[in-house]
Order: structure tokens, then sequence, then C-alpha cells
């Protein structure tokens, strides 16, 4: 005899995709007595959780929707209970639920449906613009649309590592982009720097991005990767266009990083509390000439390493004619020790925010990793 769980996951599996929540509600209301059911979903600045049924935003820290999010429990507060929603360490937002029950092996129960809404919600994404234009507090660029539908997701999750990033404008951004993939012994990451304006620079990082994939899901190594989306870069825009890369590989069961560095964004390690950035081999500019021969590094990472990826649109924020700088973006990396990579993250690009009192103006990039050590 299936339980109220196993109904609620059945009801979800074979929901409209348009009906997700109100076949949840339904399902959860005969079954633990819950009269209100609301999704929540955090939008492209990490700066609101918005609710898919309208009405207002939360905004305000330390709210218990908040803080549900940002430490991915439950939380219950005066009869409301707030479940992190997501997939895979991909935080989508929170399920507020009420009245909710008391008994803590019903909270876990209601947790384990959060999360099967969230892995529903990720198998309808391609089928219906729902729950991505509920997302959005405001419209977003054309070029910023494209750039969001190249990422493979905001954050991940496995035992052996940790995973975040964030563009930003995010409601406007244009070239700069990051990709990532692991088959559960490598994990592979790049992140662009892109160059130009509006729609032309996005489509030069998408053709950037899908020619990495390309390369390396006929798995070739880092080097020639480069090489494969240097060349595509070239052959359409003959050296006029090109952008700057850094291409990762991350040995999982070793902690060895290997590192193309074409042009690249700062790749900073956050070890033992010190900030370091990283001496690479710099090299060209993907599509900036014709037959590049790239080379690669390796270093070797310890357990518990953080690495930033952040592109020059961070250290180059400027207020006032004060450019934020290294100096101010290691202060506040090495502040970030204790946060899991998103809040890092979202922490760094909420500085950047106040320094320049209000949306950047150019492009920029943050991606923080942390290698967890191998795992059996």
């Amino acid at each position: 005899m299936s339980g109220p769980v196993d109904r609620a996951r059945r009801s979800l599996t074979e929901a409209p995709t348009d009906q997700l929540v109100d076949r949840l509600a339904a399902e959860l209301e005969q079954s633990y007595g819950i009269t209100r059911t609301e999704l929540y979903q955090v939008d492209y600045r990490l700066a609101a959780l918005l609710p898919l049924s309208g009405g207002e935003p939360i905004v305000t820290p330390g709210h218990p929707a908040w803080r549900c999010f940002d430490h991915q429990e439950p939380i219950v507060s005066e009869g409301t209970g707030w479940f992190p929603v997501g997939m895979r360490g991909e935080r989508r937002g929170v399920l507020r639920l009420s009245p909710v029950p008391g008994e803590p092996a019903d909270l876990a129960a209601l947790d384990a449906v959060a999360t099967a809404l969230g892995h529903e919600l990720a198998a309808v994404a391609a089928t219906t613009d729902i729950y991505l234009t509920a997302r959005r507090s405001r419209r977003l660029t054309l070029a910023a649309e494209m750039q969001w539908e190249l990422l493979p997701g905001r954050s991940r999750i496995r035992p052996s590592f940790s995973l975040a990033g964030q563009l930003e404008p995010a409601y406007a951004v244009r070239g700069d982009g990051f990709d990532w993939s692991d088959d559960g012994h490598r994990l592979w990451l790049s992140v662009v720097n892109g160059s130009g304006e509006g729609v032309a620079a996005s489509m030069l990082t998408s053709l950037a991005t899908h020619a990495l994939r390309n390369a390396r899901r006929a798995r070739l190594g880092l080097a020639d990767q480069a090489a494969l989306a240097d060349q595509a870069i070239y052959a359409l825009h003959r050296g006029e266009q090109h952008l700057s890369a850094l291409l990762l590989e991350l040995d999982l069961a070793s902690g060895m990083l290997t590192v193309v560095d074409a042009g690249s964004p700062r790749l900073v390690l956050l070890r033992d509390g010190d900030v370091t950035e990283q001496v690479l081999d710099k090299q060209f500019p993907l599509g900036m000439f014709e037959g590049t021969d790239y080379r690669e590094q390796q270093f070797q990472l310890r357990r518990e390493d953080r690495l930033f990826v952040v592109s020059d649109g961070v250290i180059d924020a400027t207020s006032e004619r004060i450019r934020y700088g290294e100096t101010a973006l290691d202060r506040f990396l090495r502040r970030t020790g204790p946060m899991e990579p998103l809040d890092a993250v979202r922490s760094l690009i909420g500085d950047l925010r106040a320094f320049v009192a209000g949306d950047l103006v150019d492009d920029a990039v943050v991606v923080c990793l942390d290698w967890l050590g191998p795992q059996p």
C-alpha cells in the first residue's frame, strides 16, 4: 500500500506540465490537511523569491523562506513550513505549506516531496515557459535570454565537489558565461569572458560553448578542446572577433587540476584562509589567430581547497571612479570560507552591487568550486 509521499510523487509525475503545483496541493490537502501550497522560485539575480501564482516577492533577509533557501533545510515558523526545492545541488526555490503537521516524520516526508517537485520542474523545463517566466522580476534582454539558456545550471553538488556560478547583470548579461559537466571521475569547467555588445556577444559565446561541448563529448583532451573552439571561431570571424576562456579539468580521485588559459578570467585559490592567484601560462584568446597550439598546465589541489574564477567585470567594477580591484576582491573572498559555493557567489555579487550602488554595467561572471576530496 503506497504512503502519502509515494502518492504525492505520483501526482507530480502524472500531472500536466502546467499543473504540477495544483495537483500536488490537492494531494497534500487530502493526506495532511494542508490548505495552502505555494511555490516560490529564486529569481535570476538571486535576490528575490517569486511566487508562482503572483503576489509579493520575498526579498527581506532573514525571512524564514530565505533561511530555508540559504541553509537548504525545512523551516517552520508560526504554523507555516518552508521546504527547499531543488535537484542535485541546483537550488530552485522553496515550497510554502500551511498548516504543517508537527511530527518530525511528517516534516521529513514533506521535505522529500519538495525535492520530488524540484526534479519534476527540471524535467518539464524544456516543454513549458510557465516556470521560467515566473522566475523573472523583469524582462530579460534577448542576449541575456540566450546566455541563460546556455548554462548547465547555477549550482551542482556531488560527494567530491560543490560548484556554483552566477552571471551579472543577470537580466542584461551579454557575453560572459560558464559551462560544466562531470562523469563521476572527472569534472570539466569552462568560463568565458566574452567580448562585444548585445546579441553579437551572446552569439560568439554560444559558438565557443557549443564548440567546447562538441570537443569534450568527443573525449578530446583539454588543449584539443581549446584548439577546436579556436578554429571554429576563427573560421567564422577570421580574427576580427575573439574571446577569452579558462578551461579546467579536475580528476575527482586525485585532485589533479588541468588548466588551459586562453587569455582567461582570473583564477584564485582559497586555501587554509589564504588567497593566492594561480599563475597561469597565458595564451591567445580563442579565435584570435589561425591554428593556435594550446598547452596544458597542472596543479595539485588539496582536500577542502576552494577555487574562484572571476572575469574582469568583477575586478573592474567602478563606483565614483574608484575601482573594486584585486585587494577588495581578495579581502572579500577570504571571508567566504564558511559559506557554500552558491552562497559565496551570491555574497560576492551582492557586495559588487552594493559597491556600484545598483546593477553592474559591464558583464561579470563568478564561479566557485570546492574540491572536497576523493570519495569511496
